[in-house]
């Protein structure tokens, strides 16, 4: 399965897991994700709650 394809709500925690053991926070992990996407942390978790997949979930970064 390609990485689009796949849920952000699958993603999003294997992300905040891999920052953990690399001694990151989850808070740090949102700061990178609204730099990179342009959402707020509310925003995230809309996409979180509406179960987008990640291609979905990355469009707002390009507009």
């Amino acid at each position: 399965m390609k990485v689009y394809a796949m849920k952000f709500s699958k993603i999003y925690p294997l992300l905040v897991q891999k920052a953990e053991r690399k001694g990151r926070t989850k808070q740090e992990v949102d700061e990178i994700i609204c730099w990179l996407t342009g959402y707020d942390r509310a925003g995230i978790e809309r996409q979180l709650d509406r179960d987008v997949d990640y291609q979905t979930f990355s469009k707002k970064r390009l507009r």
